[in-house]
């Protein structure tokens, strides 16, 4: 009797699972969500720049697709508080400043020159808006299924997520891509806590509600740099203090690097370099960093209201419990993979500033579309010779392939060729002048290694340098290519010219 009573109670169980099971079925199919007896052909974990665009590229090649973002906005910190929002802030600053200091030149007489920060920070915002709202109807005119929630894994093919609207639901992929980018470093040892007031990352450098009258910067480096040049131009006295003895990070050209900046110093900006930072404390409304030269020696007080901690980024894998399905981390925290963007875990890849690599949003994309391709076809490509860097101040830096200290490390003959804007028709009637285009070449052969540039429309400009090394362009392959007159690119092909043979103009 106690028996049949116990396989009557489990029968009625299983009916309410069944029953809730199908309702549950019901809902998701409505929704076009896949049930967990069917999953997903692909599953991405952020919707950053690499994240939403492998969405939409797994979809558009026919696999059923859903993307997992916990900001609750799309487009990652790309998007929403680095590159997009930094380039209104410096496109609308460097107009105020020549609206306060070029136009009267250009023969414009303006007066009466005032700056409503409250309205350049909606402008910002607006932009950012725009655009978060622009990918989620790429994903609506795709069909890819958006989760507004923080994912965890379960095991290597099931996530739960943790809705932002509350509740939580499980989410299966055949095929899960990790894309959940990076966070800003904190400064090391800890003596440096940033607030988001006083004490500054770049995301709260963004949203200042008043311009301070004095700034310092740590880190000599792009957002560094960028984020020096929006509030110097607003009206900041900036100071940069940077541990090695040259600004601009990683990968830009030693000479570049000396010329960009003389360039920014006469727009006021101070450079403290070769320079260590021991710590910062808030003190009577101020903070006071300490500083010693950095191979040791005596300390030194800075002054200032704001200080910005721009000491690089650092991976995004916080609750991902990666350790449930088996992704090996390496010692710098990043997720390791091999040549196809394959973790340590079969069905698992990863892209984007969570794994090696310049963490650069074109980079991200680039993996995300590449990852995409061999779920699909098999085969995908990325060539990691051809990204290009850009610092966004004005003028702007941009570069792509080898530098000059590179090879000679590496005992590489090459050829340098060079033509400075200064000759150039188009800059001069735009009276813009200020650097030039450096073509870096292989000796033997011509083959372009290296372009760098600083100067006006750096950032557009170096989208040629990169298809020449992608495609293993020689120098003299870009001098034999009609470029428009007058436009800013015949100095790319007079650099070229410099680089095989001689310019025209100079």
């Amino acid at each position: 009797m106690l028996q049949a009573q116990k396989s009557s109670s489990r029968a009625a169980v299983r009916r309410l699972r069944q029953t809730a099971g199908a309702q549950v079925g019901r809902w998701q199919q409505q929704r076009g969500v896949a049930s967990s007896s069917e999953p997903y052909d692909a599953v991405i974990i952020g919707g950053g720049p690499g994240g939403y665009v492998a969405a939409i590229k797994a979809a558009q090649h026919g696999l059923r697709t859903a993307c997992i973002e916990k900001r609750g906005a799309l487009g990652g910190t790309c998007l929403n508080v680095g590159c997009i929002p930094s380039k209104a802030m410096l496109n609308n600053s460097h107009m105020y400043h020549q609206t306060q200091h070029d136009l009267k030149r250009r023969g414009i007489d303006v007066t009466d020159v005032k700056l409503n920060l409250p309205q350049m920070l909606q402008a910002k915002e607006d932009a950012v808006t725009g655009l978060t709202k622009g990918i989620e109807v790429l994903f609506k005119q795709n069909k890819v299924d958006y989760f507004k929630g923080a994912a965890s894994f379960v095991n290597s093919t099931k996530l739960s997520v943790k809705l932002n609207d509350g509740g939580e639901t499980e989410v299966n992929g055949k095929n899960i891509i990790i894309a959940t980018g990076s966070e800003v470093s904190p400064f090391p040892g800890g003596s440096i806590v940033i607030d988001e007031e006083q004490i500054v990352s770049s995301t709260g450098a963004l949203a200042l509600q008043k311009v301070p009258e004095k700034m310092v910067v740590i880190g000599g480096g792009i957002i560094g740099l960028e984020m020096s040049s929006v509030w110097s131009r607003l009206g900041a006295q900036v100071t940069v203090v940077e541990f090695l003895g040259a600004i601009g990070g990683a990968g830009i050209d030693e000479e570049i690097a000396k010329q960009f900046q003389r360039s920014l110093q006469k727009q006021g900006l101070k450079f403290m370099l070769n320079t260590k930072v021991l710590s910062a404390e808030k003190k009577d409304g101020k903070v006071f960093i300490k500083t010693e030269a950095a191979k040791g020696g005596k300390e030194d007080t800075l002054e200032a209201d704001v200080v910005l901690v721009a000491v690089g980024r650092r991976p995004y894998t916080e609750g991902l419990n990666l350790e449930a399905a088996g992704v090996e981390l390496d010692n710098r925290g990043r997720v390791v993979i091999d040549d196809q963007f394959n973790t340590s875990v079969k069905g698992i890849k990863c892209i984007g500033d969570v794994t090696f690599g310049p963490m650069l949003a074109h980079k991200a994309e680039e993996e995300g579309i590449a990852a995409v391709e061999y779920i699909s076809k098999g085969h995908g490509h990325v060539n990691y010779h051809a990204i290009p860097s850009v610092v966004y101040t004005h003028p702007e830096v941009a570069w792509v392939g080898k530098t000059e200290q590179e090879l000679k490390a590496a005992g590489v003959q090459y050829k340098i060729g060079k033509f400075p804007f200064a000759a150039n028709s188009r800059a001069k009637t735009n009276l813009d002048t200020e650097g030039i285009v450096k073509f870096i070449t292989e000796k033997e052969t011509d083959r372009i290694l290296g372009v760098h540039i600083i100067g006006p429309n750096a950032g557009e400009m170096i989208a040629e340098g990169v298809l020449a090394v992608e495609y293993g362009a020689s120098a003299e392959d870009i001098a034999r290519t009609t470029h428009a007159h007058p436009t800013l690119s015949e100095a790319f092909k007079e650099a070229a010219m410099a680089a095989f043979d001689k310019p025209i103009h100079f």
